[in-house]
């Protein structure tokens, strides 16, 4: 008897020790088939030429087979739904903008950053205001004193209710005392023409999206959010808004960023493959030339550094949107995190667990 028990024994032992030879042999000959990424956005964006370049000079370094698709709406929700039901196999990537942080605020996804998600971080970007060349507003200024002289009449296109551009938007308007009246667009891409088609009194959006226009002369900057002036290539002055507010330098909205999203639940080795081939993709010429020409800094953000990052947004855009009173955000609270000025004590949470790569 105890002899069968010992048989038995070494039988489940060799079938396991099978088990993890063949997994082993699966993941290095890994990927057999075609990698979709999923861009939360729509298609000729800043988020999704971004995501595209990533994709193809990742698909250059290695050789795989990546095909990108859009699924925009709902902030970047209905991609990240998408992608976070998707057998966790390294196969459906998320191709997202500051680590999909709105479907959560939103209540549209209870998915956590830092247990059901590796994000890899690539680019930051910065937010921007601009008007055509007729407009009565020439300045931030002439903007601000419009505004505080008819709160609420100035209209202003974001690439969504919650989404980056409206928080971003709204964050310069606090800072600025006045009252905006924000239209939603479905992308940064149709906020940048809506400003150009003259159906709103600005253009919000992000540098990247606006300076083709600016270097054309279609739309005349108003500010954007870095920390110093922009001169684009014809020479045009994209004004800091610390110029205007110069009590702002310390307290800037937090950038938007591009991002890559595995399922967490992957397996190690194959999230090691897709991380070395993004690293690659994000060194690569063609890359740099891109990021140069949009205006973005190249930031990368990996492992406990952007698992870090990733819930930081979160609990600093919940704790905004609470004192925007955006309807139907959810507070950090309800999220299960700390107010923005408490997250330095409160990271990592007790769930948190790094990958080890």
């Amino acid at each position: 008897m105890r002899q069968n028990l010992r048989s038995k024994a070494h039988l489940i032992l060799l079938c396991g020790l099978a088990q993890l030879f063949i997994a082993a042999v699966a993941n290095a000959q890994w990927p057999e088939r075609p990698i979709t990424v999923v861009v939360m956005y729509a298609p000729g964006g800043g988020t999704d030429t971004v995501l595209r370049t990533l994709a193809g000079e990742m698909s250059n370094a290695t050789g795989w087979r990546i095909n990108v698709v859009n699924r925009p709406g709902a902030s970047g929700t209905l991609a990240t739904n998408y992608v976070l039901n998707r057998p966790s196999d390294g196969y459906t990537l998320l191709g997202s903008s500051s680590f999909g942080k709105f479907a959560r605020i939103s209540g549209a996804s209870d998915s956590k950053t830092w247990r059901d998600w590796y994000f890899m971080q690539a680019a930051t970007n910065l937010a921007s205001w601009a008007v055509r060349p007729d407009s009565p507003y020439k300045t931030f200024n002439d903007v601000v004193m419009a505004a505080k002289s008819s709160p609420g009449d100035l209209t202003i296109s974001t690439s969504g209710s919650g989404g980056l551009w409206h928080e971003m938007a709204a964050s310069v308007a606090k800072a600025a005392g006045i009252e905006l009246r924000y239209v939603p667009y479905g992308s940064g891409q149709a906020a940048t023409l809506a400003g150009l088609n003259a159906e709103v009194d600005i253009a919000g959006g992000g540098v990247h999206e606006h300076i083709q226009f600016i270097n054309s002369g279609d739309l005349i900057p108003l500010q954007q959010t870095g920390s110093s002036d922009i001169v684009t290539s014809s020479g045009k002055i994209m004004p800091s808004l610390v110029t205007f507010l110069p009590e702002i330098r310390q307290q800037l909205p937090p950038n938007g960023s591009y991002d890559v999203g595995i399922r967490r639940d992957t397996p190690i080795e194959i999230v090691r493959q897709i991380q070395a081939a993004f690293l690659a993709a994000v060194n690569s010429d063609v890359f740099r030339v891109v990021a140069e020409q949009q205006k973005l800094l190249i930031d990368v953000k990996v492992g406990e550094e952007a698992d870090r990052r990733a819930a930081e947004l979160e609990a600093s855009t919940a704790t905004l949107f609470q004192e925007l009173g955006i309807p139907g955000a959810r507070s950090a609270d309800e999220l299960g995190l700390p107010e923005a000025g408490e997250f330095n004590q409160w990271w990592p949470p007790e769930d948190y667990q790094p990958l080890s790569l």
